[in-house]
């Protein structure tokens, strides 16, 4: 890739980010501020965090196909090339069957889409793709940087390195809670996680794990919550994070549950001590 991502990076939803939590971010030596939940085809979400950093990457994770065309994505991609040179890369992805009206061959619908980005000038280097399975994975190698797991595990990690050969990017993102009281941090996992664990995407890939339909069921186990989220002290979870670059990560990407906004940082910053 054209950029440095760096070993460790921060997702959230865009309404999580805001200016004060994005210079924290990149102040406590994060490589890359990751935006979930469908950013728009204006990228706006994106240009306030580039604007309120200096250096640090900055990345969709992921646009949803479904809900944005992409000629406007490309345009709003040159925007932001334009504007802050060498500091976005653009994640695309194909969504959900449950959330997503126009759900259909999603293989097809992704092999299109970057065919359109092709012509729209947006360099396969510059750009990701949201993949889980064996198929998605291999069409993220060879037509983009490389892949944004969601929702996994190491073995995963693992898996998807072999499959995507050792030239790919990939960068998983992992949930994490500060919080060494077991059930406690089971409870706010579970409360986060319900929604996930009904979405056939993330269920199928899990169950290619070994995780059965009595894990994923009624909240999930607690090998399945302790592994989608880690918990326990900032080297607690350092060691879980770490377990994804020992299993060929090239970037771990870091979603804090139980804070919101800037009150999530001094986490961020307790984590980095240890990783960075």
């Amino acid at each position: 890739m054209a950029v440095d991502l760096g070993r460790f990076g921060v997702w959230h939803q865009a309404d999580k980010w805001g200016p004060e939590l994005a210079a924290g971010v990149e102040q406590a030596g994060y490589g890359a501020l990751w935006i979930g939940a469908s950013p728009a085809a204006d990228l706006r979400d994106a240009e306030v965090l580039l604007a309120s950093t200096s250096s640090v990457v900055v990345g969709t994770s992921i646009v949803n196909l479904w809900k944005d065309d992409a000629a406007p994505v490309a345009e709003s991609y040159h925007r932001l090339e334009e504007e802050h040179p060498g500091r976005f890369v653009l994640g695309v992805g194909i969504g959900h069957p449950e959330r997503d009206r126009e759900y259909k061959s999603p293989y097809e619908s992704i092999v299109d889409y970057l065919d359109a980005l092709d012509d729209g000038k947006v360099p396969a280097d510059r750009r990701m793709l949201a993949a889980l399975g064996p198929r998605v994975l291999k069409l993220s190698a060879e037509r983009t940087a490389g892949a944004l797991p969601y929702l996994t595990t190491p073995e995963h990690t693992r898996r998807a390195r072999e499959t995507l050969g050792a030239r790919a990017l990939l960068v998983p993102e992992q949930k994490v809670l500060l919080e060494t009281d077991d059930e406690i941090a089971r409870a706010v996992a579970r409360d986060y996680l319900a929604s996930y664990l009904k979405l056939s995407n993330y269920t199928s890939n899990l169950k290619r794990l070994g995780y059965t339909d009595e894990d994923i069921a009624n909240g999930g186990s607690d090998e399945l919550v302790d592994a989608l989220v880690l918990h326990g002290t900032a080297v607690e979870i350092a060691e879980g994070l770490q377990a994804h670059l020992d299993a060929g990560a090239d970037q771990v990407v870091v979603q804090q549950l139980g804070k919101e906004g800037p009150d999530l940082l001094p986490g961020y910053e307790a984590l980095a001590t240890v990783l960075l």
